[in-house]
C-alpha cells in the first residue's frame, strides 16, 4: 500500500465523524504519546528495562503502526501529501547525506 492509499484509508475513516480530525496541536500531542510508548517496547525489548511479563502489553510492531496512523492523521489534517514528503527525504539521503556515512 502506498502512502497515498493509507491516507485515503485514514481518511475515509476519520470522515465519517462529526470532527474528523483533531486540531494539529492535540494531534502532535497524541503523536508525542505515541511515540513515547514506542520507545517504552524498545526499551523493554533491546533495553535494561524488561517487561514484567513476558506476554504484558504491546509489540514495538503495534505502537509502530498507532505512529503511522497518527502522523497520517496529522498529515492529513493539513493537506500534506506523504508520498511528496517521502520522496524529498529520500532526495536529501541520496543527495546531501549520500557520503555522510560509511558505505560497505
Amino acid at each position: 500500500m502506498t502512502l497515498s492509499k493509507a491516507q485515503d484509508e485514514v481518511d475515509e475513516w476519520a470522515n465519517q465523524y462529526k470532527v474528523p480530525y483533531w486540531t494539529p496541536h492535540e494531534i502532535l500531542a497524541r503523536l508525542t504519546e505515541e511515540v513515547g510508548e514506542l520507545a517504552r517496547e524498545i526499551n523493554h525489548t533491546h533495553g535494561p528495562k524488561k517487561k514484567k511479563t513476558p506476554t504484558e502489553g504491546s509489540t514495538i510492531k503495534e505502537e509502530m503502526g498507532d505512529v503511522l496512523f497518527t502522523l497520517i492523521c496529522l498529515a492529513n489534517s493539513q493537506k500534506i501529501d506523504l508520498d511528496e514528503c517521502f520522496q524529498k527525504a529520500m532526495a536529501k539521503c541520496y543527495g546531501r547525506d549520500k557520503n555522510r556515512f560509511e558505505k560497505k
